[in-house]
């Protein structure tokens, strides 16, 4: 629990420096949080073999080291990344000499392309650690989101490992490991966007968002923003039915777009909108 807590510090911290906007910025965060979330990576259902075998893993890396090592390399800045080639083909098959593992960039800091070509992020390190430990050679696929669960529901890739957040309905349809993570929504808007300067809760972002109209806001489409935003009763979102909302394959893209004057703002991951608001503001 100690681990968690330190690494949860670190995030708010980071979260924390990244939501105020400064003299040239494009975009900023408004560092309310509004949803509560748990990550874990998918597999088959079914497959609870490779789910079990996997949490075993997690365990040890958590006790070992290994994971806070990880993380420290994304969000404090220590030590080296690993980067690994990936493909983009979603029916690359796989066999019992590989891991194979289907991923969504840009999804910075769990999983980003560098400007070497190479995957990086805490996502891809925890991949490519498993794959060393049982001898299998890491297999990485680069594909839309919601591509991810047709392809671990095929075969075609093992598991899912893209920041993904665990709900009732994809829990009838897939199995999970062991949550590894704790996230949440967070709405990005232009740098100069004064209309949440008094919100202080949820409640009250939301309250602004309603009254907004005609306004565009994106998501990145298959991802826990783009219900909050479009609204899905499964994942107990109401929606906004007042605002155009606008799905995007990567939420970098829709971030882009704000920098641009093309949408009012975008509803994404807490962590990666930290990584997504510095590059587009340092660009």
């Amino acid at each position: 629990m100690k681990k968690i807590i330190s690494l949860l510090f670190v995030i708010c911290c980071m979260l924390g420096l990244a939501s105020c906007g400064g003299a040239g910025d494009k975009v900023k965060i408004i560092d309310i949080k509004l949803t509560e979330e748990q990550y874990a990576y998918v597999v088959k259902q079914g497959n609870t073999e490779l789910a079990e075998d996997f949490n075993k893993f997690l365990d040890e890396i958590k006790e070992n080291g290994t994971f806070d090592e990880i993380v420290a390399k994304y969000f404090e800045g220590t030590g080296t990344k690993k980067g690994i080639s990936y493909v983009t083909d979603a029916n690359a098959t796989n066999d019992d000499k590989t891991f194979v593992v289907a991923t969504n960039c840009p999804f910075e800091p769990f999983e980003y392309v560098g400007t070497d070509g190479l995957m990086y992020g805490i996502d891809i390190e925890i991949a490519q650690a498993y794959a060393e430990a049982k001898g299998l050679a890491l297999v990485v696929k680069n594909i839309d989101f919601d591509a991810i669960f047709t392809n671990v529901d095929s075969g075609y890739a093992d598991m899912g490992m893209a920041g993904i957040t665990v709900n009732a309905e994809r829990e009838a349809l897939y199995d999970f490991t062991n949550a590894y993570y704790e996230a949440s929504q967070k709405l990005v808007v232009a740098a100069d966007n004064t209309d949440f300067d008094n919100c202080k809760t949820a409640a009250d972002v939301e309250a602004v968002l309603a009254g907004l109209t005609g306004k565009k806001v994106g998501y990145q489409i298959g991802t826990t923003g783009n219900w909050y935003v479009a609204g899905d009763a499964d994942w107990g979102f109401d929606g906004f039915a007042n605002i155009e909302a606008k799905g995007y394959k990567t939420a970098q893209l829709a971030i882009q777009d704000i920098a641009n004057g093309q949408i009012y703002g975008v509803v994404v991951d807490e962590a990666p909108a930290a990584a997504m608001v510095k590059a587009t503001n340092n660009a």
